[in-house]
Order: C-alpha cells, then structure tokens, then sequence
C-alpha cells in the first residue's frame, strides 16, 4: 500500500528532504509514537493546522498507494496509511472525472500520541466547542484528479493531494487545496515543498483574530470565531489590508459549506433530519459522488450547532474501511454514526439501519433539484433504490410550513444562495437553542449560590440532574418561549435524553460549572485574611493549603479555570506568604533551589 511512501520513524521535524541526524536527542519512547517537541522545533507552526501532507497515487499493482509523506517523519500506522489511501479516491460507481474535492474522517489507531501543537488548552477553552481539535480522529481533505493521459499505462493520470488534520475547517482546507492541488499536479515535489514551508510561518489560529495567511502569492484572510460570537452575526469586516498586495482572498467563514446548497435536495425534510441528528440515530446517505456524500455529511452533522455533533461520522465510507465489519454486522444494534457512501454495495449491506437517505443524480447546471420522499424501509430495494428518506421515524414537531414556503419559492426565484443559506442556519440555530435554552436554565438552577462558598471550607456539590423535574420545568420554561413550532417536545426532550448528545452536552455543562464552582472557590480563598487563619493552624495543615493552592494556579494557568489575572497573581502572592511563615527546612522543601 505504501511502497512509496517516505513517511519513516518518529523525529524531530527538519527542512523537507534533509538527511537524517547522527543522534536525535528527541525521540519520544516507541509508546508515545511521536517526537516530542517544543513549541520552537521546526514546523511547530505547521502542526499548528495540519498533521501532515499526503499524495496518493494508483499503482498498476498496488492499487491505491501513498507516494509523499509531507513533512517526510510523520509517523502514520499502517491502518491510517491504509485507509487514507482507499478514501482519497473515488469509488468506481462515482466516474469522476475531471477533478474533485471531497473530505473523510478515520479513526486514530495506534494507541495515544502527543499533540505536535504545544498550548492547546487557550484555544480549546476559547473557540466553539464544534471547532476543537479532533482527539481521536484526523480529518482529511482531498483533492482528486483523473484526466486521460494516454503516456500513463491504465491510459489515465490519477492522483490524490490529501491534507490531514485534527481541525474540522472544510472550507479553509478546500480553498488552500484549490489553490495549491492544480499547481501541484504540473510542478509537483518542488512546489509541494514551498508550500509546506510557507504554512510553517503561519501564525497559529486564534480565536477572535483576523489572520492573514500567505500561499503560493495568494493572501488568505480568514476570522477564528469564539464562543462568544453571535453564530449569525456577519464575519468581521476585512482588515489590514492596506498593505496586502494583491487584495486578500477573504473566507467568510473556516468551516461553514453553503448549506442551502448541501440540503437542496431534503429540505422538505429538513427537519425531520435535524431530530434524527439531536436524538444521534443511525443514518446511512447514499450519494452518486464522494463530494455529494461529504457536503451532505457534513452539512447534516452541523445543523446541531452550537450543540456539539458527539456521534461518530464518516463524510466518505467505503467497503475497504477498516470499520467496514464494525459497522455492517447485524449481531449488534447499528451505531451511533452518519455514514456517507458511493457504493449502491451499502443498501444490502446495511438494510436493517433505521435510517437510510438515497439521494439521487445532480441535475444538469439551471435545473431545479427534486425533493426527496419520505419512503417506508419496506419498500427499500437492494438493486435500483430511487431517491429517498426511508425511515418510519415520525417526526416529533411541526413542519415549518412559512420556512419551507420561503426556501422552496427561492429555488425558483433564485436570489443570492447565502441569503438562502443564512436563512436555513438561522432557523436550524433558532431551533437547538429554543431546545437547548429550557435544559441549560434548569442546569443553571442546580449550581450552589455563591454565598455559600466559603473559603475554608470544601465547596457544596452540584445538585444531581433529575429528568422528572425538568420535564416538570417545561410547563413555565419551556421552547415555546422562543419558538412558534408545535409538536410533541416533552417526547422529543424524553428521546433526547437516552441519545449521546443528551450524555456529551450533560457531561461538559456539569465540567464547566465544577471549573467555574473551583474559580469561585478560589476568589474566596483569595478575599480572605490568610494570615489570620494561619494562627493556629499546624504545619501540616499549611503545607496542605500550600500544595491545593498550587494545583489551582497550575490548572488555571492552563486556562481549565476560569478566573482573572488579578486572582492569578493573588493566588502567588498568597503561596509566597504562606511559605514564609514556615520554618526554613520546610521552605527548602516546598521551593528547592
């Protein structure tokens, strides 16, 4: 699979090509299964956004294999090499030609690794939980051309320029491969080389900031969102500018797809889909092409947003799949997973899903896609399947009749396509708030009062989430105050919470307010007279205050607490008090020379 890669041990990242060192003081143990390095090494910039750069090319008798590994010691296993090789070409019921764009996800193997990227924790804690880097799973994003070239032996020129990373930005990654790819594919290894080299001077990304990122001659200008953005505010107004010549290429957004494009042909079923993906069901897209398949995927997985999308999902799945039996077998429930596939192969294979959208061929350039039906999974066929949602799930709420009038009237009219797309992620954002508002106000009330937070003593427990009471809450709190649907909510919140959203969203609400119950109880620690509680206290008791107050400063310097500066250096100032009213020999203990 991999004859020609140059992917080779774990090290210390150099320049593209150099030879390797005599001794490489940084090799990690073979049971990290990667180098460890300082924010300062070679290429730290680089992993700042991507993990590597593969070229996949077919072999007359290997099939599918990687050519380049860029840069050359990233450390793949053969399971990843394997799968990234088969998921950056189409399958051979896809016929593209021409060249194509198309994203995977696959799962990390090989046990954990350490992150090549240093200070994750300011980014994690500030950018919206859907953009957090993927723990467990690499993204990739592929550029794929087949052309006739009659010097080529199969009589064709195919190859695959894929960009592996931890960061789900669709539509950054695509823009870079569109620009990058076809300059690739004429000049090859030489180019690849200085664009790598040109990422590896990127600043890192940052939430809030406006970044401009220089490739091939290009400015790429792109905004890092916060948690604290409006989801449907505009971006940021373009900046820096003056002294960009050529005129920036501005992305409105990182990973937002045009998403009234993605949905055209389901959204008479819109949200049906939107319930599917809240409760975590079990759904299969059948699509003509990788590229149909992916946008689906991912435009389907992003309708929960802000809510993060906790379920696996795979925007392109083939038979090859290192999880191909984990997912087909019938000995077992389906799993909690949104598989986008080509290969008609998937229908037998994966007829007792509950779930199963056929979506069928792009119409011609001008001609208005059709809606998909909904269809009973009986009459689901193994062979000539026609387009369809077939599922004999009964949506919980309401049609939005005067929205589905509106989208359906705009095909036909045919104003701006993000006036159309800003008004489906405006009505899908509206949707999970109404639904998640009642749940995060119920989780507020189980919070202790802050003035029971006293600093001596261990702070009061979050009260437990008890469903009953909620559901009980709903008759005075509930989505009716901010939505006009009608429909059975209290089954859906009841579905909701056996789901792994329900599971995901519980678990970090619950961690964010033990973080935020530890800040405050640090606050109190810091207001109170600690000379005065020192005075009949024993020495084992102060080194024990020593040592908690340590542990918060380390954890809050780490951005996992949230608390000010001033309660930062309070917090060292206090430490340094308490050590100096210890006897010498203690103090030689607690700070070492």
């Amino acid at each position: 699979m991999d004859a020609l890669s140059r992917a080779g041990p774990p090290r210390v990242r150099r320049g593209l090509g150099a030879p390797p060192p005599e001794s490489d003081p940084a090799v990690a143990p073979p049971s990290s299964g990667r180098a460890v390095r300082a924010p300062t090494l070679p290429w730290a910039r680089f992993s700042a956004w991507l993990e590597c750069v593969c070229v996949v090319t077919f072999d007359l008798e290997l099939g599918q294999a990687l050519e380049l590994v860029y840069p050359s010691d990233f450390r793949l296993t053969d399971k990843e090499k394997s799968s990234i090789c088969y998921l950056s070409f189409p399958d051979s019921h896809s016929g593209c030609l021409g060249d194509t764009q198309f994203s995977f996800r696959i799962r990390q193997s090989g046990g954990p690794r350490s992150p090549w990227h240093t200070d994750d924790g300011h980014y994690s804690s500030r950018v919206p939980v859907s953009l957090q880097r993927e723990p467990a799973h690499y993204f990739g994003y592929v550029y794929f051309r087949q052309v006739k070239d009659s010097s080529m032996k199969r009589g064709y020129f195919q190859k695959s320029l894929v960009l592996v990373s931890r960061l789900p930005f669709v539509r950054l990654f695509q823009a870079l491969l569109s620009l990058v790819a076809p300059e690739y594919f004429d000049k090859l290894a030489p180019c690849l080389e200085a664009v790598c080299n040109e990422i590896d001077q990127w600043p890192a990304p940052t939430p809030g900031r406006t970044l401009n990122l220089p490739v091939m001659g290009v400015v790429v200008q792109v905004h890092i969102p916060t948690r604290v953005d409006q989801p449907e505010s505009s971006p940021p107004k373009q900046c820096s500018q003056e002294n960009l010549l050529p005129a920036p290429v501005v992305l409105t957004s990182v990973h937002e797809l045009d998403l009234f494009r993605c949905l055209q042909p389901v959204l008479t079923h819109v949200q049906t889909l939107w319930e599917l993906m809240l409760l975590g069901e079990p759904l299969v897209v059948l699509a003509p092409s990788p590229t149909v398949s992916s946008e689906m995927v991912l435009a389907l997985t992003s309708c929960l947003r802000p809510l993060k999308f906790c379920c696996d999902y795979r925007p392109y799945f083939t038979i090859h799949d290192s999880e191909f039996k984990e997912f087909t077998t019938r000995t077992q429930a389906p799993p909690n997973v949104v598989l986008g596939v080509t290969n008609p192969f998937f229908i037998k294979t994966l007829q007792h899903w509950p779930h199963i959208l056929r979506i069928g061929e792009p119409k011609m350039s001008g001609d208005l896609p059709k809606q998909v039906k909904l269809k009973k999974p009986s009459r689901l066929k193994t062979l000539d399947t026609k387009p369809g949602l077939y599922t004999a799930y009964t949506a919980h709420l309401h049609r939005d009749k005067v929205l589905l009038k509106r989208l359906l009237k705009g095909m036909q009219k045919k104003p701006p396509v993000d006036v159309q797309s800003a008004l489906l992620r405006r009505h899908l954002l509206e949707l999970t708030q109404s639904f998640i508002f009642p749940l995060e106000h119920y989780m507020a009330s189980l919070m202790p009062l802050q003035r029971s937070i006293t600093p001596w003593k261990t702070p009061p427990q979050i009260r437990p989430f008890r469903q009953d009471d909620f559901l009980r809450s709903l008759k005075h709190a509930g989505p009716q105050l901010t939505c006009i649907l009608k429909g059975d909510w209290l089954g859906l919140y009841r579905r909701f919470f056996k789901s792994p959203h329900f599971d995901g969203w519980y678990r970090q609400r619950h961690r964010e307010m033990a973080q935020k119950l530890e800040a405050l109880h640090l606050e109190a620690i810091c207001e109170a007279d600690i000379k005065a509680w020192m005075k009949d206290k024993s020495e084992v008791e102060v080194v024990d205050l020593v040592l908690k107050l340590r542990e918060k400063l380390v954890r809050a310097q780490a951005h996992q607490l949230p608390v000010k500066k001033e309660t930062l250096q309070r917090t060292q100032l206090y430490i340094q008090t308490v050590i100096s009213s210890l006897p010498k020999d203690l103090q030689a203990v607690l700070c070492p020379p």
